[in-house]
Protein backbone atom coordinates (compact mmCIF):
# COMPACT_ATOMS: atom_id res chain seq x y z
CA UNK A 1 0.00 0.00 0.00
CA UNK A 2 1.39 3.54 -1.04
CA UNK A 3 2.58 5.75 1.68
CA UNK A 4 -0.04 8.88 2.36
CA UNK A 5 2.70 11.34 1.90
CA UNK A 6 3.35 10.18 -1.81
CA UNK A 7 -0.52 10.17 -2.39
CA UNK A 8 -1.54 13.25 -1.21
CA UNK A 9 -0.36 15.10 -4.54
CA UNK A 10 -2.38 12.78 -6.41
CA UNK A 11 -5.16 13.69 -4.13
CA UNK A 12 -5.15 17.48 -4.39
CA UNK A 13 -4.59 17.32 -7.79
CA UNK A 14 -8.00 15.15 -8.41
CA UNK A 15 -9.81 17.36 -5.74
CA UNK A 16 -8.93 20.08 -8.30
CA UNK A 17 -9.94 19.09 -11.21
CA UNK A 18 -13.41 18.00 -9.42
CA UNK A 19 -13.48 22.11 -8.44
CA UNK A 20 -12.68 23.45 -11.99
CA UNK A 21 -15.52 24.96 -13.72
CA UNK A 22 -16.50 23.50 -17.22
CA UNK A 23 -15.78 26.49 -19.49
CA UNK A 24 -19.70 28.13 -20.99
CA UNK A 25 -20.97 28.52 -24.04
CA UNK A 26 -23.75 29.95 -26.33
CA UNK A 27 -25.17 28.15 -29.44
CA UNK A 28 -24.31 30.80 -32.28
CA UNK A 29 -26.59 30.79 -35.25
CA UNK A 30 -24.32 31.41 -38.13
CA UNK A 31 -25.94 33.83 -40.41
CA UNK A 32 -23.54 35.30 -42.94
CA UNK A 33 -23.98 38.87 -44.62
CA UNK A 34 -26.18 38.83 -47.39
CA UNK A 35 -24.74 39.16 -50.82
CA UNK A 36 -27.31 40.95 -52.80
CA UNK A 37 -27.40 45.17 -52.20
CA UNK A 38 -30.13 46.37 -49.31
CA UNK A 39 -32.93 48.45 -50.75
CA UNK A 40 -34.36 50.74 -47.72
CA UNK A 41 -38.15 50.08 -47.22
CA UNK A 42 -40.09 53.07 -48.44
CA UNK A 43 -41.31 54.01 -44.80
CA UNK A 44 -37.28 54.83 -43.96
CA UNK A 45 -38.79 58.47 -46.22
CA UNK A 46 -41.70 59.44 -44.67
CA UNK A 47 -43.13 59.58 -41.38
CA UNK A 48 -43.91 55.49 -41.15
CA UNK A 49 -40.13 55.07 -40.20
CA UNK A 50 -40.50 56.97 -37.10
CA UNK A 51 -44.68 56.45 -36.48
CA UNK A 52 -46.35 53.69 -34.22
CA UNK A 53 -44.02 53.22 -32.09
CA UNK A 54 -43.02 56.88 -31.24
CA UNK A 55 -45.24 57.98 -28.45
CA UNK A 56 -45.66 60.49 -25.88
CA UNK A 57 -47.09 60.03 -22.10
CA UNK A 58 -47.75 62.54 -19.60
CA UNK A 59 -49.21 61.85 -16.06
CA UNK A 60 -48.03 64.66 -13.98
CA UNK A 61 -45.48 63.97 -12.02
CA UNK A 62 -44.60 60.76 -14.09
CA UNK A 63 -44.23 62.53 -17.48
CA UNK A 64 -42.13 60.67 -20.22
CA UNK A 65 -41.01 60.67 -23.54
CA UNK A 66 -40.41 57.73 -25.56
CA UNK A 67 -39.76 57.72 -29.65
CA UNK A 68 -37.84 55.27 -32.42
CA UNK A 69 -34.59 55.78 -33.23
CA UNK A 70 -33.23 54.12 -36.80
CA UNK A 71 -29.62 53.24 -37.83
CA UNK A 72 -27.95 55.60 -40.62
CA UNK A 73 -27.83 52.30 -42.63
CA UNK A 74 -31.41 52.50 -43.62
CA UNK A 75 -30.80 55.48 -45.74
CA UNK A 76 -28.00 53.82 -47.60
CA UNK A 77 -29.84 52.41 -50.47
CA UNK A 78 -28.45 50.04 -53.31
CA UNK A 79 -25.39 48.97 -51.24
CA UNK A 80 -24.63 45.75 -50.00
CA UNK A 81 -24.34 44.71 -46.06
CA UNK A 82 -20.24 44.38 -46.50
CA UNK A 83 -20.14 47.53 -47.92
CA UNK A 84 -22.16 49.37 -45.28
CA UNK A 85 -19.99 47.61 -42.57
CA UNK A 86 -16.20 48.70 -44.51
CA UNK A 87 -18.08 52.04 -44.30
CA UNK A 88 -19.31 51.63 -40.43
CA UNK A 89 -15.87 50.49 -39.67
CA UNK A 90 -14.41 53.67 -41.42
CA UNK A 91 -16.43 56.40 -39.58
CA UNK A 92 -15.75 54.70 -36.33
CA UNK A 93 -11.68 54.66 -36.39
CA UNK A 94 -12.08 58.48 -36.85
CA UNK A 95 -14.43 58.72 -34.19
CA UNK A 96 -12.56 56.42 -31.88
CA UNK A 97 -9.54 58.49 -32.56
CA UNK A 98 -11.43 61.87 -31.66
CA UNK A 99 -13.01 60.86 -28.27
CA UNK A 100 -9.40 59.61 -27.59
CA UNK A 101 -8.22 63.10 -28.40
CA UNK A 102 -10.59 65.00 -26.75
CA UNK A 103 -10.70 62.85 -23.37
CA UNK A 104 -7.14 63.55 -23.50
CA UNK A 105 -6.69 67.42 -24.49
CA UNK A 106 -10.30 68.51 -22.02
CA UNK A 107 -11.65 69.67 -24.63
CA UNK A 108 -12.08 69.34 -28.05
CA UNK A 109 -9.65 71.01 -30.39
CA UNK A 110 -11.79 73.08 -32.76
CA UNK A 111 -10.23 75.95 -35.53
CA UNK A 112 -9.78 79.25 -33.93
CA UNK A 113 -10.36 77.87 -30.61
CA UNK A 114 -7.66 80.86 -28.72
CA UNK A 115 -9.41 83.74 -30.57
CA UNK A 116 -12.87 84.59 -31.88
CA UNK A 117 -13.26 84.27 -35.77
CA UNK A 118 -14.22 87.24 -37.83
CA UNK A 119 -18.60 87.09 -38.05
CA UNK A 120 -20.84 88.28 -40.35
CA UNK A 121 -22.70 91.76 -39.46
CA UNK A 122 -19.64 93.31 -38.16
CA UNK A 123 -19.70 90.80 -35.24
CA UNK A 124 -17.31 88.18 -34.01
CA UNK A 125 -18.07 84.01 -33.60
CA UNK A 126 -16.24 81.78 -31.67
CA UNK A 127 -16.23 78.16 -31.81
CA UNK A 128 -18.30 75.87 -29.09
CA UNK A 129 -15.89 73.44 -27.92
CA UNK A 130 -18.41 70.58 -28.27
CA UNK A 131 -18.87 68.35 -30.82
CA UNK A 132 -17.66 64.83 -32.85
CA UNK A 133 -16.96 64.50 -36.38
CA UNK A 134 -20.98 64.16 -37.72
CA UNK A 135 -19.65 61.96 -40.11
CA UNK A 136 -19.89 58.96 -37.42
CA UNK A 137 -23.71 59.59 -36.38
CA UNK A 138 -25.17 56.19 -36.22
CA UNK A 139 -28.73 56.49 -35.16
CA UNK A 140 -31.49 58.93 -35.87
CA UNK A 141 -34.77 59.68 -34.79
CA UNK A 142 -37.63 62.29 -35.94
CA UNK A 143 -38.84 65.56 -33.64
CA UNK A 144 -40.74 68.76 -35.18
CA UNK A 145 -38.99 71.93 -34.83
CA UNK A 146 -40.90 75.28 -34.02
CA UNK A 147 -44.46 76.14 -34.09
CA UNK A 148 -46.04 75.09 -36.40
CA UNK A 149 -43.78 71.97 -35.94
CA UNK A 150 -41.10 71.30 -38.84
CA UNK A 151 -40.08 67.67 -38.68
CA UNK A 152 -36.28 67.40 -38.50
CA UNK A 153 -34.44 64.06 -38.85
CA UNK A 154 -31.63 64.38 -35.90
CA UNK A 155 -28.72 62.35 -35.00
CA UNK A 156 -28.51 61.00 -31.05
CA UNK A 157 -25.16 61.29 -29.70
CA UNK A 158 -23.95 60.79 -26.44
CA UNK A 159 -20.48 62.03 -26.93
CA UNK A 160 -21.84 65.44 -28.00
CA UNK A 161 -23.56 68.11 -26.01
CA UNK A 162 -24.50 71.06 -28.65
CA UNK A 163 -28.12 70.82 -29.97
CA UNK A 164 -28.09 72.20 -33.70
CA UNK A 165 -29.91 71.90 -37.01
CA UNK A 166 -30.05 73.64 -40.34
CA UNK A 167 -32.02 77.10 -40.78
CA UNK A 168 -33.08 78.63 -43.79
CA UNK A 169 -31.59 81.22 -44.86
CA UNK A 170 -28.98 78.72 -45.72
CA UNK A 171 -25.31 80.46 -46.61
CA UNK A 172 -24.27 77.11 -47.69
CA UNK A 173 -25.69 74.05 -46.46
CA UNK A 174 -25.70 70.03 -47.46
CA UNK A 175 -28.44 67.85 -49.17
CA UNK A 176 -30.64 66.75 -45.63
CA UNK A 177 -34.02 64.16 -45.57
CA UNK A 178 -37.14 66.20 -45.42
CA UNK A 179 -37.67 70.77 -45.46
CA UNK A 180 -34.64 72.99 -43.92
CA UNK A 181 -36.08 74.64 -40.75
CA UNK A 182 -37.03 78.35 -41.43
CA UNK A 183 -37.11 80.22 -37.89
CA UNK A 184 -39.29 82.70 -39.28
CA UNK A 185 -42.13 81.18 -39.90
CA UNK A 186 -42.02 79.76 -36.34
CA UNK A 187 -43.90 81.79 -33.59
CA UNK A 188 -41.94 80.19 -30.92
CA UNK A 189 -38.18 80.98 -32.19
CA UNK A 190 -36.48 83.25 -29.79
CA UNK A 191 -33.03 84.52 -30.35
CA UNK A 192 -30.19 84.85 -27.41
CA UNK A 193 -29.33 87.85 -26.65
CA UNK A 194 -25.11 88.52 -26.68
CA UNK A 195 -25.71 89.43 -22.59
CA UNK A 196 -27.78 86.53 -22.18
CA UNK A 197 -26.41 83.98 -19.22
CA UNK A 198 -27.29 81.59 -21.68
CA UNK A 199 -24.94 82.57 -24.23
CA UNK A 200 -22.26 82.54 -21.53
CA UNK A 201 -22.68 79.03 -21.08
CA UNK A 202 -21.15 78.43 -24.48
CA UNK A 203 -17.64 77.35 -24.02
CA UNK A 204 -16.79 80.77 -26.00
CA UNK A 205 -19.90 82.74 -27.44
CA UNK A 206 -19.55 84.80 -30.08
CA UNK A 207 -21.79 88.02 -30.87
CA UNK A 208 -22.96 89.31 -33.88
CA UNK A 209 -22.67 93.08 -32.90
CA UNK A 210 -25.37 94.70 -35.39
CA UNK A 211 -28.13 92.58 -34.27
CA UNK A 212 -26.64 91.57 -30.39
CA UNK A 213 -27.42 88.27 -31.27
CA UNK A 214 -25.61 85.16 -29.32
CA UNK A 215 -23.23 83.49 -32.35
CA UNK A 216 -22.53 79.64 -32.22
CA UNK A 217 -19.53 77.48 -34.28
CA UNK A 218 -18.97 73.67 -33.92
CA UNK A 219 -15.75 72.68 -35.94
CA UNK A 220 -14.97 69.01 -36.60
CA UNK A 221 -11.64 67.50 -36.70
CA UNK A 222 -13.15 66.07 -39.87
CA UNK A 223 -13.67 69.38 -41.47
CA UNK A 224 -17.39 69.00 -41.13
CA UNK A 225 -18.66 72.79 -39.48
CA UNK A 226 -22.04 74.37 -38.33
CA UNK A 227 -22.14 77.81 -37.59
CA UNK A 228 -25.18 80.37 -36.77
CA UNK A 229 -27.22 81.93 -34.30
CA UNK A 230 -27.88 80.65 -31.13
CA UNK A 231 -31.52 80.86 -30.01
CA UNK A 232 -34.11 78.99 -27.79
CA UNK A 233 -36.79 76.83 -29.70
CA UNK A 234 -40.06 74.42 -28.88
CA UNK A 235 -39.11 70.81 -29.62
CA UNK A 236 -42.51 68.40 -30.21
CA UNK A 237 -42.27 64.77 -29.93
CA UNK A 238 -45.09 62.51 -31.97
CA UNK A 239 -47.57 62.01 -29.45
CA UNK A 240 -48.36 65.69 -28.55
CA UNK A 241 -44.84 66.14 -25.92
CA UNK A 242 -43.61 69.34 -26.27
CA UNK A 243 -40.45 71.05 -24.74
CA UNK A 244 -40.09 74.72 -24.91
CA UNK A 245 -36.86 77.05 -24.94
CA UNK A 246 -34.51 74.41 -25.56
CA UNK A 247 -31.42 76.19 -26.31
CA UNK A 248 -29.81 74.88 -29.64
CA UNK A 249 -27.73 76.07 -32.62
CA UNK A 250 -29.47 77.26 -35.54
CA UNK A 251 -27.17 76.91 -38.71
CA UNK A 252 -27.23 78.92 -41.41
CA UNK A 253 -23.32 77.65 -42.43
CA UNK A 254 -23.32 74.04 -42.31
CA UNK A 255 -20.45 71.56 -44.64
CA UNK A 256 -18.89 68.29 -44.23
CA UNK A 257 -19.45 64.56 -43.47
CA UNK A 258 -23.53 64.81 -42.94
CA UNK A 259 -25.91 62.19 -43.98
CA UNK A 260 -29.71 62.91 -44.49
CA UNK A 261 -29.91 64.32 -40.95
CA UNK A 262 -30.90 67.46 -40.09
CA UNK A 263 -29.03 68.67 -36.98
CA UNK A 264 -28.27 66.54 -34.13
CA UNK A 265 -29.48 66.52 -30.28
CA UNK A 266 -26.36 66.25 -27.82
CA UNK A 267 -26.81 63.79 -25.05
CA UNK A 268 -23.88 64.53 -22.92
CA UNK A 269 -23.66 65.68 -19.62
CA UNK A 270 -22.70 68.63 -20.52
CA UNK A 271 -25.15 71.73 -19.02
CA UNK A 272 -26.38 72.45 -22.91
CA UNK A 273 -26.85 69.00 -23.52
CA UNK A 274 -30.84 67.88 -24.50
CA UNK A 275 -30.95 65.77 -21.48
CA UNK A 276 -29.70 68.38 -18.92
CA UNK A 277 -31.94 71.24 -20.25
CA UNK A 278 -35.04 69.05 -19.91
CA UNK A 279 -34.16 68.09 -16.66
CA UNK A 280 -36.65 70.50 -14.59
CA UNK A 281 -39.56 68.79 -16.26
CA UNK A 282 -38.52 64.78 -16.90
CA UNK A 283 -35.56 64.69 -15.06
CA UNK A 284 -32.11 63.75 -15.99
CA UNK A 285 -32.66 59.93 -16.78
CA UNK A 286 -32.57 58.50 -20.63
CA UNK A 287 -32.38 55.02 -21.93
CA UNK A 288 -32.05 53.49 -24.93
CA UNK A 289 -32.44 50.22 -26.92
CA UNK A 290 -30.43 49.26 -30.03
CA UNK A 291 -31.63 46.50 -31.96
CA UNK A 292 -29.24 44.27 -33.56
CA UNK A 293 -27.29 46.49 -36.33
CA UNK A 294 -27.79 43.31 -39.05
CA UNK A 295 -31.16 43.11 -39.06
CA UNK A 296 -31.69 46.27 -41.11
CA UNK A 297 -29.31 45.01 -43.85
CA UNK A 298 -31.77 41.39 -43.92
CA UNK A 299 -35.16 41.54 -44.82
CA UNK A 300 -35.25 37.54 -43.48
CA UNK A 301 -34.60 38.62 -40.41
CA UNK A 302 -38.21 38.25 -39.27
CA UNK A 303 -37.21 38.29 -35.24
CA UNK A 304 -35.26 41.70 -35.65
CA UNK A 305 -37.56 43.49 -37.52
CA UNK A 306 -40.73 43.47 -35.48
CA UNK A 307 -38.17 45.07 -32.73
CA UNK A 308 -37.17 48.63 -33.02
CA UNK A 309 -34.45 50.82 -31.63
CA UNK A 310 -36.01 53.44 -29.35
CA UNK A 311 -35.26 56.47 -26.78
CA UNK A 312 -36.56 57.22 -23.76
CA UNK A 313 -36.49 60.19 -21.94
CA UNK A 314 -38.29 60.53 -18.00
CA UNK A 315 -38.59 58.29 -15.12
CA UNK A 316 -39.51 55.52 -17.43
CA UNK A 317 -36.29 55.65 -19.09
CA UNK A 318 -34.91 53.78 -15.74
CA UNK A 319 -37.68 51.37 -15.75
CA UNK A 320 -38.25 48.35 -13.29
CA UNK A 321 -35.41 48.33 -10.85
CA UNK A 322 -34.61 44.62 -10.59
CA UNK A 323 -34.07 44.52 -14.63
CA UNK A 324 -31.21 46.40 -14.87
CA UNK A 325 -27.73 46.18 -13.58
CA UNK A 326 -26.40 49.93 -12.19
CA UNK A 327 -22.78 50.40 -11.69
CA UNK A 328 -21.67 54.39 -10.47
CA UNK A 329 -21.03 57.28 -13.26
CA UNK A 330 -17.04 58.30 -12.92
CA UNK A 331 -16.68 62.12 -13.53
CA UNK A 332 -13.86 63.05 -15.58
CA UNK A 333 -12.71 66.80 -14.59
CA UNK A 334 -11.10 67.22 -17.54
CA UNK A 335 -13.82 66.38 -19.86
CA UNK A 336 -17.57 66.69 -18.89
CA UNK A 337 -19.18 64.96 -22.05
CA UNK A 338 -18.85 61.79 -21.56
CA UNK A 339 -20.46 58.79 -19.53
CA UNK A 340 -17.47 56.87 -18.10
CA UNK A 341 -18.16 53.80 -15.79
CA UNK A 342 -15.30 51.62 -13.69
CA UNK A 343 -14.67 48.43 -15.96
CA UNK A 344 -13.10 46.16 -13.17
CA UNK A 345 -12.69 42.42 -15.55
CA UNK A 346 -14.45 40.48 -17.97
CA UNK A 347 -14.91 37.04 -17.97
CA UNK A 348 -14.70 34.62 -21.10
CA UNK A 349 -16.67 31.05 -20.72
CA UNK A 350 -18.27 32.17 -17.53
CA UNK A 351 -14.08 32.27 -16.43
CA UNK A 352 -12.23 35.83 -15.14
CA UNK A 353 -9.87 36.70 -17.61
CA UNK A 354 -6.62 37.42 -15.25
CA UNK A 355 -5.11 39.71 -18.07
CA UNK A 356 -7.81 42.31 -18.05
CA UNK A 357 -7.03 44.25 -14.98
CA UNK A 358 -8.70 47.15 -13.11
CA UNK A 359 -5.71 49.37 -13.34
CA UNK A 360 -5.42 49.77 -17.34
CA UNK A 361 -8.95 50.56 -17.11
CA UNK A 362 -9.13 52.83 -14.72
CA UNK A 363 -9.62 56.73 -15.28
CA UNK A 364 -6.53 58.93 -13.93
CA UNK A 365 -8.64 62.57 -12.93
CA UNK A 366 -5.71 64.68 -13.52
CA UNK A 367 -4.46 63.84 -16.65
CA UNK A 368 -7.77 62.65 -18.08
CA UNK A 369 -5.95 59.74 -19.48
CA UNK A 370 -7.48 56.22 -19.07
CA UNK A 371 -10.51 54.90 -17.93
CA UNK A 372 -13.72 53.55 -20.27
CA UNK A 373 -16.65 55.30 -21.43
CA UNK A 374 -20.07 54.30 -22.70
CA UNK A 375 -20.69 55.58 -26.06
CA UNK A 376 -23.58 55.68 -28.66
CA UNK A 377 -22.01 56.32 -31.54
CA UNK A 378 -18.78 54.42 -31.70
CA UNK A 379 -19.95 50.98 -33.25
CA UNK A 380 -16.80 48.25 -32.03
CA UNK A 381 -15.37 48.21 -28.34
CA UNK A 382 -12.20 49.10 -27.79
CA UNK A 383 -10.16 48.17 -24.80
CA UNK A 384 -6.47 49.58 -23.64
CA UNK A 385 -3.84 46.99 -25.36
CA UNK A 386 -2.66 44.84 -22.43
CA UNK A 387 -6.99 44.22 -21.39
CA UNK A 388 -7.91 43.40 -25.38
CA UNK A 389 -4.50 41.34 -25.72
CA UNK A 390 -5.51 39.36 -23.08
CA UNK A 391 -9.27 39.48 -23.78
CA UNK A 392 -8.31 38.15 -27.22
CA UNK A 393 -5.86 35.27 -26.02
CA UNK A 394 -8.83 33.96 -23.88
CA UNK A 395 -11.37 33.71 -26.79
CA UNK A 396 -9.21 32.00 -29.01
CA UNK A 397 -8.26 29.37 -25.95
CA UNK A 398 -12.06 28.77 -25.46
CA UNK A 399 -12.91 29.01 -28.91
CA UNK A 400 -10.38 26.38 -30.32
CA UNK A 401 -12.97 24.01 -31.87
CA UNK A 402 -13.89 26.88 -34.54
CA UNK A 403 -11.60 27.02 -37.77
CA UNK A 404 -9.67 30.83 -37.70
CA UNK A 405 -9.61 32.67 -40.97
CA UNK A 406 -5.88 33.62 -42.37
CA UNK A 407 -5.23 37.37 -41.50
CA UNK A 408 -7.95 39.79 -40.38
CA UNK A 409 -10.41 42.61 -41.34
CA UNK A 410 -9.94 45.67 -40.57
CA UNK A 411 -9.81 46.79 -37.52
CA UNK A 412 -10.45 42.87 -36.38
CA UNK A 413 -7.61 40.47 -35.71
CA UNK A 414 -9.49 37.40 -34.56
CA UNK A 415 -11.70 36.00 -37.58
CA UNK A 416 -13.19 32.24 -38.23
CA UNK A 417 -14.47 30.67 -41.18
CA UNK A 418 -17.69 29.23 -40.18
CA UNK A 419 -18.84 29.07 -43.72
CA UNK A 420 -21.70 26.03 -44.50
CA UNK A 421 -22.18 25.66 -40.69
CA UNK A 422 -25.08 26.23 -39.01
CA UNK A 423 -25.20 26.88 -35.66
CA UNK A 424 -21.87 26.67 -33.65
CA UNK A 425 -20.31 26.85 -30.00
CA UNK A 426 -19.08 29.71 -29.18
CA UNK A 427 -17.60 30.76 -25.42
CA UNK A 428 -19.61 33.41 -23.48
CA UNK A 429 -18.37 36.93 -22.57
CA UNK A 430 -19.18 38.89 -19.80
CA UNK A 431 -18.60 42.57 -18.93
CA UNK A 432 -18.06 43.47 -14.83
CA UNK A 433 -18.50 46.65 -13.53
CA UNK A 434 -18.02 48.15 -10.19
CA UNK A 435 -20.76 47.71 -7.76
CA UNK A 436 -21.24 44.49 -9.28
CA UNK A 437 -23.23 45.46 -12.54
CA UNK A 438 -22.32 42.81 -15.60
CA UNK A 439 -23.40 42.98 -18.55
CA UNK A 440 -23.57 38.79 -19.83
CA UNK A 441 -23.30 39.54 -23.82
CA UNK A 442 -25.11 37.57 -25.93
CA UNK A 443 -22.96 35.98 -28.87
CA UNK A 444 -24.29 38.19 -32.01
CA UNK A 445 -22.65 41.28 -29.73
CA UNK A 446 -19.08 40.40 -30.00
CA UNK A 447 -18.90 37.65 -32.72
CA UNK A 448 -20.17 39.32 -36.49
CA UNK A 449 -20.35 38.68 -39.81
CA UNK A 450 -18.53 40.21 -42.07
CA UNK A 451 -19.23 38.83 -45.78
CA UNK A 452 -21.43 36.57 -47.21
CA UNK A 453 -18.94 33.53 -47.27
CA UNK A 454 -19.41 33.24 -43.61
CA UNK A 455 -16.31 34.75 -41.97
CA UNK A 456 -17.40 35.99 -38.83
CA UNK A 457 -15.11 38.27 -36.45
CA UNK A 458 -14.38 38.78 -32.59
CA UNK A 459 -15.83 42.27 -32.41
CA UNK A 460 -13.52 43.96 -30.01
CA UNK A 461 -10.12 45.83 -30.44
CA UNK A 462 -6.86 47.43 -28.60
CA UNK A 463 -6.34 50.83 -28.69
CA UNK A 464 -3.67 52.84 -27.26
CA UNK A 465 -5.33 56.23 -27.50
CA UNK A 466 -5.80 56.42 -23.69
CA UNK A 467 -9.89 55.76 -23.46
CA UNK A 468 -11.51 53.29 -23.81
CA UNK A 469 -14.90 52.65 -25.20
CA UNK A 470 -17.91 50.58 -25.11
CA UNK A 471 -19.48 50.85 -28.38
CA UNK A 472 -22.87 49.98 -29.49
CA UNK A 473 -22.62 46.52 -31.09
CA UNK A 474 -21.82 45.28 -27.55
CA UNK A 475 -24.81 47.36 -26.31
CA UNK A 476 -27.51 45.80 -28.74
CA UNK A 477 -30.29 44.39 -27.36
CA UNK A 478 -29.37 45.59 -23.90
CA UNK A 479 -31.63 49.02 -22.48
CA UNK A 480 -29.10 51.24 -21.61
CA UNK A 481 -29.57 53.36 -18.73
CA UNK A 482 -28.06 56.63 -18.56
CA UNK A 483 -29.64 57.80 -14.91
CA UNK A 484 -28.32 60.85 -14.79
CA UNK A 485 -30.20 62.36 -11.15
CA UNK A 486 -28.80 58.83 -9.72
CA UNK A 487 -25.51 58.67 -11.24
CA UNK A 488 -25.61 56.06 -12.41
CA UNK A 489 -25.64 53.76 -16.03
CA UNK A 490 -27.50 50.47 -15.81
CA UNK A 491 -27.60 47.75 -18.60
CA UNK A 492 -30.97 45.52 -18.83
CA UNK A 493 -30.98 42.49 -21.02
CA UNK A 494 -33.75 41.30 -23.67
CA UNK A 495 -34.65 45.79 -23.24
CA UNK A 496 -36.06 46.21 -26.58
Amino acid sequence: MAPLAALLPLLLLSNAAARAKPLEYHSFVATPLSPHPYTAPAATTDEDAFAGSLAAAEDGASSAVHFRVVHRDAFEVNTTPAELLRHRLRRDKRRAARISSAATAGGYPTANSTRPATGGGGGVAAPVVSGLAQGSGEYFTKIGVGTPATPALMVLDTGSDVVWLQCAPCHRCYDQSGPVFDPRRSSSYGAVDCAAPLCRRLDSGGCDLRRRACMYQVAYGDGSVTAGDFATETLTFQGGARVARIALGCGHDNEGLFVAAAGLLGLGRGSLSFPTQISRRYGRSFSYCLVDRTSSSSSSNQASSSRSSTVTFGPGAVGPAASASFTPMVRNPRMETFYYVQLVGISVGGARVPGVVESDLRLDPSTGRGGVIVDSGTSVTRLARPAYAALRDAFRGAAAGLRLSPGGFSLFDTCYDLGGRKVVKVPTVSMHFAGGAEASLPPENYLIPVDSRGTFCFAFAGTDGGVSIIGNIQQQGFRVVFDGDGQRVGFAPKGC
